[in-house]
């Protein structure tokens, strides 16, 4: 079903506190992380990073992380060091080094921006450095495993959206410089005073980056009734009865879409509510891909507080299944079982 606009003739519940909380959406970013690593992409992610980074008057620190630190025989063609921690001490020198020429035209433009140089597990790296300095947003470029059509993130972008504490923002390395269509994939719960805050922050999200972007906006909320694929209730109730249950059911979900939209400022933004009937690890990627989505705003954890739920089993599915850039995020109180120790 897709419904263009406001949704007519449904209650709205009156926006909430936190909702003014989250009203500064793409704003909300201060301290922006972006990881550069000589990847095809990563001009453009750092280009991304940088413009947010404009927009908000917010610090941005641009890092190369490395995981494996070069070893072995001095070549023959370069002078001898002492040993082979000077040798590492100088890659990882002339590593920052080079950072540092990369960004001396965005210092210039204005933009406060430091380098670093991390060593380690790159995903263990990056989050014990957002946890380190308190960064809120972590922009990069797609690890792609070339070759696999379901595979469209590699091992860091694929830890870091289901482990690290801040939004991640994966940039596929073909991403356009201005996004044409965004969607906004949403699962609102029923609540007596506000909606949740995971879906409040995805909506803000996307519908700033839209407004930013001057692109359109598709929110998509998919939903099932089961009980219309079981011959055993079909054999019991008759069609009409059967048709007016998954109507009614459709309508519940809307009223929630409803709810959750009249908290959310979406003037001055094209967009368009759709709610497919399915299942959500394939019918999300399927309106992506045939949308031909640029970006996908998602939440990746449906709980909270839990160190050891990191991904569900359907955003794991959308997310191996979707070829456009992912801003994934996290709910409100969410643990990285990540910590500063070893």
């Amino acid at each position: 079903m897709v419904l263009d606009g406001p949704l007519d003739g449904l209650p709205i519940k009156k926006a909430s506190a936190l909702t003014q909380r989250l009203s500064k959406s793409m704003q909300r970013f201060k301290n922006i992380l972006a990881i550069y690593d000589h990847k095809i992409g990563d001009e453009g992610a750092l280009q991304r990073a940088v413009s947010l980074a404009k927009m908000n008057g917010a610090r941005l620190t641009v890092c190369q992380a490395i995981e494996n630190l070069p070893n072995g025989p001095v070549s023959m063609f370069r002078p001898l060091l002492a040993d082979e921690s000077d040798r590492q001490k100088q890659f990882l020198a002339e590593r920052k080094a080079h950072l540092e020429r990369l960004v001396a035209s965005i210092r210039h433009d204005g933009v406060s921006v430091e380098v670093s140089v991390l060593t380690g597990k790159p995903f263990l790296q990056v989050i014990r450095t957002v946890l380190r300095n308190q960064h809120d947003l972590v922009v990069m470029t797609a690890d792609v495993f070339r070759g696999l059509r379901d595979m469209a993130f590699g091992s860091t972008s694929m830890h870091l959206m289901r482990k690290c504490p801040c939004p991640v923002w994966v940039m596929q390395p073909e991403s356009r410089e201005r996004l044409e269509r965004i969607v906004a994939a949403v699962d609102p719960e029923e609540s007596l005073d506000k909606p949740d805050s995971l879906n409040l922050k995805i909506m803000q999200l996307a519908s700033s980056l839209a407004r930013m972007e001057q692109c359109e906006l598709d929110i998509v909320h998919v939903w099932d009734f089961l009980g219309a694929d079981l011959d055993s209730s079909r054999g019991e109730l008759a069609e009409r009865t059967m048709d007016q249950l998954i109507e009614k059911n459709r309508c519940a979900h809307q009223v929630k879409v409803k709810n959750l939209l009249a908290n959310v400022d979406l003037s001055d933004v094209q967009f368009t509510v759709n709610l497919p009937k399915g299942d959500p690890a394939h019918a999300i990627p399927e309106f992506v891909n045939d949308h031909k989505v640029d970006h996908l705003v998602m939440g990746t954890v449906a709980r909270t507080g839990i160190a050891g739920f990191f991904i569900g089993d359907t955003a794991e599915a959308v997310l191996r299944q979707v070829d456009c850039s992912v801003l994934a995020v996290k709910p409100e109180g969410f643990v990285t079982p990540v910590t500063l120790q070893d």
